[in-house]
């Protein structure tokens, strides 16, 4: 299955999130929904913060543009939310998933639907 595949069907395609993106550790996008435009920086920024969550904790976490505040950070999962909008992000061992939702979603469906895929990719060591 192609990366693209696992945003469009397994995050997106779930209807528990709006907008989703896989980034490598690296910082570069593997993936991402139409419009969804993570830059370099805001990925990077977003992969040390699973070493140190200091700097996103005091600062909020920035994802396409978007400002989060900070409810959740350690070395696997980092949420954040905006209003009646957030954000989920789950590190796996090669990639970071990310899925947005908004004010139709649940934010513990958004979570499960980003928490389970991560966990079927460290499954098969991604």
């Amino acid at each position: 299955m192609s990366w693209q595949t696992y945003v469009d069907s397994n995050l997106v395609g779930s209807g528990a999130v709006r907008k989703a993106a896989i980034v490598g550790q690296d910082g570069n996008t593997w993936a991402t929904s139409q419009g969804f435009t993570i830059s370099k920086e805001e990925a990077t920024t977003l992969i040390k913060a699973y070493k140190d969550p200091s700097a996103i904790r005091a600062n909020g976490l920035r994802i396409a543009g978007t400002r989060y505040i900070t409810l959740k950070a350690d070395d696997r999962s980092i949420y954040g939310k905006q209003g009646s909008n957030g954000v989920v992000t789950v590190k796996t061992k090669q990639a970071v998933l990310i899925g947005v939702y908004d004010q139709n979603q649940q934010p513990g469906n958004a979570a499960n639907v980003v928490e389970k895929l991560a966990d079927y990719l460290i499954g098969v060591n991604y």
